[in-house]
């Protein structure tokens, strides 16, 4: 027991702290009690900075652009048309209690698909070696060159039925711009990555929804091309492209995407080059037949209305009608103009005239007619007399030839003031 307690001696401490006054107390105290209102304080107004902060954090600004949606604990928040804000300032919960997402709808993207164009060397592509297009001896590669299929001229009446006539090819490049029309269909069935620190939304999305809007894009052009034949699809600038986007179009709201196809352009096309001077030649032949084609319709439609007018097709349609009455003929006969217009007048006058002179003659003969039941030897010889001055009234020179007794007589009665006439006047007057 005597060796457990020194011990136990040993363990206790050499010396006994110092006892305090109550006085040193009440100051320590006091001390302490004034360091820890302090730090209240400081822990209050910290508390409050945090929590302006923190609701301050909840001020966004939508751009004039833009479209935005509030997401509340991950839930689209608001009905109608609260559920979209606008541009301007707005005030949310901060996160993680709401999340703004701003879509901007007011921006459009354009997006080059060189898909169906055919493979390029840096030389072309930097337009070092454009005199190199055509490649005679060279195959067209399916890996490496992109193309487009067109029906052939065979299967362009019998498109349901095909007679097993080979397609045709040819590469195209195209341009299509798009934006956001419906933000909350968007956000619901398109997925978008998440942005990164440093990264734009607007980049983020154009990074995801390219390559489905090109994909879609594709399906497209293959659909719409094989409507076509390489003659119309080469000529069509505007009818292909509009049956392309409508087809774009009818995908992604199938989709339900909330995006909207701004245009889209035919931006080139070609045939393949493998066969450059083929098509060059048929082009140009092609082009020759249309030139002539459209000259003889000019050149017809001319022709026609000089020697018609305006009524001129009905005529000649009208005159190969055999169930057309004569009344309606007439009537198309009363609106010629032209030089049938004239032709017709002067047979018209023509008529009148010969009418005239046989009224006139039947007149002079009806007058004749009792003198000459008198005396016809007279009258006769009478007609003759006068028939004859009227011709030599109008001739130049007369050569009379009379017979007698088996002679020839010439009697001329030549004006010494006319001068010969040359071989080129006898020549015309011959004829």
């Amino acid at each position: 027991m005597a060796k457990q307690n020194k011990e136990n001696d040993k363990n206790l401490p050499a010396k006994l702290p110092p006892t305090f006054t109550g006085e040193e107390l009440d100051a320590s105290g006091k001390s302490l009690s004034d360091a820890l209102r302090i730090s209240f304080v400081i822990l209050k107004i910290i508390m409050i900075v945090l929590i302006i902060a923190f609701l301050a954090s909840g001020f966004k600004t939508v751009g004039s652009d833009e479209q935005a949606l509030v997401l509340r604990f991950g839930k689209i928040h608001g009905v109608g048309e609260e559920r979209m804000l606008g541009p301007g300032p707005h005030w949310v919960f901060p996160y993680p209690i709401d999340e703004i997402i701003k879509i901007p709808v007011e921006r459009m993207v354009n997006l080059p698909i060189n898909s169906f164009w055919y493979y390029q060397t840096k030389e072309e592509l930097l337009g070092e070696d454009l005199k190199k297009r055509s490649r005679p001896g060279e195959k067209l590669d399916p890996i490496k060159d992109g193309y487009c299929i067109t029906r052939s001229e065979k299967q362009k009446d019998t498109i349901a039925d095909s007679d097993g006539s080979d397609y045709n090819i040819v590469h195209c490049k195209w341009q299509i711009a798009y934006k956001i029309d419906d933000p909350e269909r968007f956000f619901r069935n398109v997925y978008v990555e998440d942005a990164k620190p440093g990264e734009a939304y607007f980049d983020v999305i154009t990074q995801t929804v390219n390559p489905l809007l090109g994909n879609l894009f594709e399906e497209s052009v293959v659909t719409a091309m094989v409507d076509y034949t390489v003659d119309e699809a080469i000529k069509s600038q505007d009818r292909i492209p509009k049956h392309v986007a409508k087809l774009l179009q009818e995908k992604l709201d199938r989709i339900e995407s909330g995006i909207k196809i701004v245009s889209v352009y035919l931006t080139d096309i070609t045939w393949p080059r493998q066969v450059d001077e083929a098509f060059a030649a048929s082009i140009k032949a092609s082009q020759s037949s249309q030139k002539a084609i459209s000259e003889a319709r000019t050149y017809a439609g001319n022709t026609l209305n000089e020697a018609a007018g305006p009524v001129a097709e009905r005529l000649f349609a009208a005159l190969h009608d055999k169930d057309m009455g004569e009344e309606e003929k007439e009537l198309l006969w009363s609106q010629v103009a032209g030089k049938a217009e004239e032709k017709l007048a002067q047979a018209r006058a023509y008529r009148t005239k010969v009418v005239e002179i046989a009224r006139a003659n039947a007149e002079y003969l009806q007058q004749l007619l009792p003198e000459y039941r008198k005396r016809p030897q007279l009258v006769i010889q009478k007609i003759y007399q006068d028939a004859m001055e009227y011709i030599f009234n109008n001739v130049d020179e007369k050569f009379v030839i009379q017979s007698t007794n088996g002679k020839i007589w010439v009697l001329l009665n030549r004006d010494a003031a006319l001068k010969p006439k040359s071989d080129k006047e006898q020549a015309t007057q011959k004829k």
